[in-house]
């Protein structure tokens, strides 16, 4: 309370902060303006109020299809005229009586105001302060949200300079300067009757110095916290100066907090600090359970009696969502599944593509033909042998037994499929262009010791291959060879270009397997079938013992 009462007195019945009517009221002809008739603290919004003009016996009517009439306990002129000049009362009950007096007036020319219709508001200068747009809850109370915009002598961007920031129902300016004197005006519109008024407020900006940094709001600096539903908050105001006679009180929504919610009630405290002569005093609510209702811009008042009120605010906000979780997972996601889809493809890709050919080898099967014979044309070192591994039963037995019978495939084999007679040269280059692939068996050793027809047969198939790059080839080494230095250079590039599969089977029945890893490789490499036999029914493998290995 005595907040409210010193606040009367600063205001030197100007307005007051806390919702005390003006003696005088301004308002521009042809705008909107409401006169407001204060109730006591134990009369309610619908109590019997009556406006009458001038001294006059006969009350203004309520209906508000009238230009001018009462509505509960305000008196509306919508739009204002220059006739309206004059004193209002309003009655209250039998015996309140509360006199106003309205002026209307002509801006100045060329001007958004008028000079001598300002309300006068000063702030220090090197401080922070608010401006306060007066008597903007009753058109809030119609209008909701009220919105305010603000210029300094009807200059736009006046929000360019970052001191300024726009609030409920003030403007904050932080670090008051000497510039910052002058006439500002807020302005807002009012709906009524399917019609827009202009509704503004012109202020007159006095600057001065303190005398001393004798005072000085601790918290809040005009700042904004997060808070979350339900929970339990404690809103606290304190400054610090050279006397305990700091007065500090709070408003929200154009009221004390206690109006607003009775369960907000304000503590004030008073403590000194070790430093000799400083004080400390602060007021402090707590919100029980923090609701909608509540995020809201709380304003603290504080002032001495040698220092003029100053304002700061705390906005309480609805925490922001975490977005930053959701974006990184929604970032991090994608690019886990795609490196696990390259991971299993790499790892499985063999079978991946196995699997496609044999699911959809209605799909994948070509109308027209390409005008090749054979499937592959195989190209291996005759009468060849080191240790248990011969290039002959490699590719006489075991290759026919499971490219062509397990798996379909047509191939060409020198020697098998030429007739006795034909010029290798001939055979060889027409097998060789009726080929979709090349198979090469390399036998370590082999490149050294190949005979004539060998030579010429690779030399062809390596001319297909290299020079007029129309075949893919599939080189098949019986072993290992740990040094290709003595390679051909040929060769050596066929390996770079297409990699080399080394045969570890023991000619056994199961190393003859088309399900195997080995031929699963060869498979993968060899071209799609039109029409291949199904696994499940094959001839069983050849199998080839030791004894007939040294054949040949």
């Amino acid at each position: 309370m005595i907040s409210l009462l010193w606040l009367a007195c600063w205001i030197s019945g100007a307005y007051s902060l806390h919702n005390r009517s003006r003696i005088v009221v301004f308002v521009p002809v042809g705008e909107a303006v409401a006169i407001s008739c204060p109730l006591l603290s134990s009369q309610k919004s619908n109590s019997s109020v009556t406006w009458y003009r001038n001294g006059s016996v006969i009350p203004l009517m309520a209906d508000e299809y009238l230009r001018i009439h009462q509505r509960r306990n305000l008196l509306w002129l919508i739009p204002a005229k220059t006739e309206d000049s004059g004193f209002y009362e309003c009655h209250r009950g039998n015996s309140e009586i509360d006199s106003k007096e309205l002026r209307v007036f002509e801006n100045d020319d060329g001007l958004c105001f008028n000079r001598n219709a300002a309300y006068p508001q000063k702030l220090p200068l090197e401080n922070n302060g608010n401006l306060v747009c007066p008597d903007m809850e009753y058109i809030e109370s119609e209008n909701n949200p009220l919105v305010l915009q603000w210029s300094k002598a009807c200059s736009p961007g006046l929000f360019e300079d970052k001191r300024f920031q726009a609030l409920a129902h003030s403007l904050s300016i932080n670090d008051v300067n000497e510039s910052d004197k002058g006439i500002y005006v807020c302005q807002t519109t009012h709906l009524y009757m399917g019609k827009q008024y202009n509704v503004s407020r012109a202020i007159n900006l006095i600057t001065y110095a303190s005398p001393q940094k004798l005072l000085q709001i601790i918290y809040p600096q005009n700042n904004s916290i997060e808070v979350e539903l339900g929970s339990r908050v404690l809103i606290e105001c304190n400054a610090s100066g050279d006397t305990h006679e700091i007065f500090i009180s709070w408003e929200v929504n154009g009221t004390e907090p206690e109006d607003f919610d009775n369960t907000l009630a304000v503590e004030t405290y008073i403590r000194r600090e070790y430093l000799p002569g400083k004080w400390i005093v602060g007021a402090k609510f707590n919100i029980s359970v923090m609701k909608n209702k509540h995020y809201l811009e709380f304003l603290c008042f504080v002032w001495t009696p040698t220092f003029e009120p100053t304002a700061v605010y705390i906005m309480l906000q609805p925490p922001t969502k975490n977005i930053q979780g959701y974006l990184i997972g929604g970032l991090v996601s994608p690019i886990l599944v795609i490196l696990a889809a390259v991971l299993t493809y790499r790892i499985f890709k063999v079978d991946i593509a196995l699997w496609y050919r044999q699911s959809f080898q209605p799909l994948l099967r070509k109308e027209v033909s390409d005008g090749k014979l054979y499937d592959a044309y195989v190209v291996y070192p005759s009468k060849v042998a080191n240790g248990i591994y011969s290039s002959d039963i490699f590719v006489l037995k075991v290759l026919p037994e499971v490219l062509e019978k397990q798996c379909g495939y047509n191939l060409f084999i020198c020697g098998r499929d030429d007739l006795p007679g034909q010029a290798v040269i001939s055979v060889v280059d027409e097998a060789v262009r009726l080929s979709r692939r090349v198979i090469i068996v390399l036998v370590p050793g082999s490149c050294s010791s190949r005979i004539q027809r060998d030579t010429t047969e690779q030399q062809i198939a390596m001319y297909s291959a290299l020079i007029r790059d129309e075949i893919k080839v599939i080189l098949i080494l019986l072993d290992k060879i740990k040094d290709y230095a003595n390679m051909p250079e040929s060769i050596k590039y066929l390996k770079q270009k297409h990699g080399v599969l080394v045969w570890k089977g023991d000619f056994s029945e199961q190393s003859q397997l088309a399900t195997t890893k080995f031929w699963k490789n060869v498979r993968y490499r060899m071209p799609i079938r039109q029409s291949p036999p199904s696994l499940d029914h094959h001839s069983p493998p050849v199998t080839l013992t030791t004894s007939r290995i040294s054949e040949g």
